[in-house]
């Protein structure tokens, strides 16, 4: 082989990779699915601290947030099938984080809330969140962090109308972020 087919040859797979690009490269949908990928991966590890999977600290916000709610509320705000809230909540049981009772009038109804245990870890919970939020954000000043919030519900809204679900943000959230906009933009400027 001469001098010059090899270096073409040497070449191609440079110009060949150079054509290449990661699938979404130009798609928000694919940028948006690896950041929640490695947000979702790196919450993962820090819930495994506390001995929690992925997943479980969601159980623990919403009944930190309510105090008691039926298993079909729980289900209802995680959305997911009430089978699913139920696996959950007998694990998050056997670990001591939730207590179960059944309502005194109607035995079918199963009330559940955090015990201390579980009140303690969502508060660790809380600083995790945070944590990661901060490690996602940096760099990022406070009216851009509220724009790609108030984007990421908006797109959420349009998902969940396009698949015939009921939007799990509300839009009144939407309005009072538009107000603290006009608030704090000239703070942001700083």
């Amino acid at each position: 082989m001469a001098a010059g087919e090899q270096a073409l040859a040497v070449d191609a797979p440079r110009r060949a990779a150079k054509r290449l690009r990661p699938p979404g490269a130009k798609s928000v949908g694919w940028a948006l699915m690896q950041a929640a990928r490695l947000h979702r991966g790196r919450i993962g590890d820090r819930l495994a601290e506390l001995d929690l999977f992925a997943g479980q600290e969601q159980v623990v916000q919403a009944l930190a947030a309510a105090g008691t709610m039926t298993m079909g509320d729980l289900a209802a705000t995680l959305r997911v099938r009430p089978p699913t809230a139920s696996k959950t909540i007998t694990r998050l049981a056997a670990m001591g984080v939730v207590e179960r009772r059944t309502e005194a009038g109607d035995g079918r109804i199963v009330r559940v809330r955090l015990t201390e245990a579980g009140m303690a870890k969502a508060a660790a919970i809380e600083g995790i969140w945070d944590e990661v939020e901060a490690e996602m954000l940096g760099g990022f000043d406070n009216k851009e962090r509220r724009r790609l919030r108030k984007l990421l519900r908006r797109a959420a809204r349009n998902l969940a109308e396009a698949a015939g679900l009921e939007a799990h943000e509300s839009d009144a959230e939407d309005d009072l972020e538009a107000g603290l906009d006009g608030v704090d933009a000239t703070r942001d400027m700083d």
